[in-house]
């Protein structure tokens, strides 16, 4: 039977935080192929320079300066925990190894939570709105003939959805700008902290330490030009339709973005005909694959229905 001392109790939060520490650093997460982190200071962030594309001009006599549009687009952060409870006469008993893998999967857990955060905004773009007040998947997006938003707007679609027979959606990113499609906003870093005096109420009335992880953060949408979906079936045709789209895709005041698409975004049941299409060198019928690593695949569980 062990004494529970000042010296036990470090010793075990040492050990918990280890574990914890280990699964955290050794999971792996998608999140960050699709979203940019941002270092958050404040109850929340204000995006309000999304969707302007400043366009250079040769400087002849004095500059010009556009008033943009206002946009403002706010991430409020959020709070979120998880608390384990570890009872004191385990300790006693010398039973503290039945917590390991308890703790080992909160590091785990902790870790894939931004895909959670950030899939999920994926997933549910086509009913969330974004920096223009459509939803982040939309067929009506407003793209001003001046590029400080006036004028008669063209409406872009960067939503393909079928009359009937819609199917899974497959999602078509540019993930190589400095801003991604999706923005994860930190405000702390998980931490593994620890309740253990017996002073603490919930110790005494429950003869239990606490062992908790906080997290404030949130996620969000950015430039919607570089983000596809569609419920299309997952064809040759059809990918190719997704790429030349965004492909076309243009500023406010006409100026090409360059928009290059780089991941086909599909949920699990979509993972064969995805690689099929691009990860294939050779059609069946010996021809050359057009589409062969044009652009890579991520498959993501969080998509799928």
């Amino acid at each position: 039977m062990a004494v529970i001392t000042p010296q036990l109790i470090t010793s075990l939060r040492t050990g918990f935080s280890k574990i914890f520490q280990n699964a955290y650093e050794n999971t792996p997460s998608d999140w960050e192929k699709i979203a940019t982190r941002v270092e958050s200071k404040s109850s929340s962030n204000t995006y309000g320079w999304l969707g302007q594309f400043p366009r250079l001009r040769e400087w002849v006599g004095d500059r010009v300066i556009k008033s943009m549009r206002a946009q403002a687009y706010q991430i409020v952060n959020r709070t979120f925990e998880s608390t384990v409870e570890v009872s004191r006469a385990d300790i006693e008993d010398d039973n503290v190894g039945i917590y390991a893998p308890l703790f080992e999967e909160m590091g785990r857990a902790v870790k894939v939570f931004p895909d959670e955060l950030v899939f999920e905004l994926l997933k549910n773009g086509h009913q969330n709105p974004c920096y223009d007040g459509q939803n982040f998947f939309d067929t009506d997006h407003p793209v001003f003939p001046e590029v400080d938003g006036t004028g008669t707007p063209t409406l872009v679609s960067n939503n393909d959805v079928p009359a009937t027979g819609a199917g899974p959606a497959w999602f078509l990113l540019d993930t190589s700008k400095a801003i991604k499609p999706f923005i994860f906003q930190e405000r702390t870093k998980p931490e593994l902290e620890t309740i253990t005096s017996t002073d603490n109420s919930h110790v005494f009335m429950r003869d239990a330490y606490l062992y908790g992880v906080r997290y404030r953060c949130n996620a969000g949408y950015g430039l919607w030009q570089l983000a596809y979906r569609s419920q299309q079936p997952l064809t040759a045709d059809n990918l190719k339709k997704a790429i030349s789209a965004m492909k076309s895709f243009k500023a406010d005041g006409g100026r090409p973005l360059g928009i290059k698409p780089t991941l086909l975004v599909v949920p699990t049941e979509l993972e064969w005909q995805a690689r099929a299409l691009v990860e294939k060198q050779f059609l069946p019928n010996g021809d050359s694959n057009e589409l062969y690593k044009v652009v890579d695949i991520l498959v993501s569980p969080w998509l799928s229905s």
